[in-house]
């Protein structure tokens, strides 16, 4: 398996795919832009022009029961934003 998990599919990222060509993946912890970059172009054969890419921290989460307080923690990830070149497009729905 490479560095990227799965892409993000929200209507956020599917109105910034739309407007600013920018698609939005799951990655690995560990991954870099130069190691995104060149697994995106290979499994979509698309050219990428830029690679941002964020980390987010997994956050507590309690919730109140009957039989009392569960609490947790989310998972921390790391998303990287992908913009392509003019007339580029990826298209996550064609293979259902």
């Amino acid at each position: 398996m490479g560095v990227i998990f799965k892409p993000v599919i929200t209507e956020k990222m599917t109105d910034k795919g739309d407007k600013l060509n920018q698609f939005g993946f799951i990655v690995s912890k560990d991954a870099n832009k130069l190691q995104i970059k060149t697994e995106v172009e290979d499994l979509y054969g698309v050219q990428v022009l830029s690679v941002n890419t964020m980390n987010y921290a997994g956050k507590r989460k309690s919730r109140f029961t009957k039989s009392g307080v569960i609490s947790g923690k989310t998972k921390a990830f790391k998303k990287a934003i992908v913009t392509l070149a003019e007339g580029e497009t990826i298209d996550f729905f064609s293979n259902i």
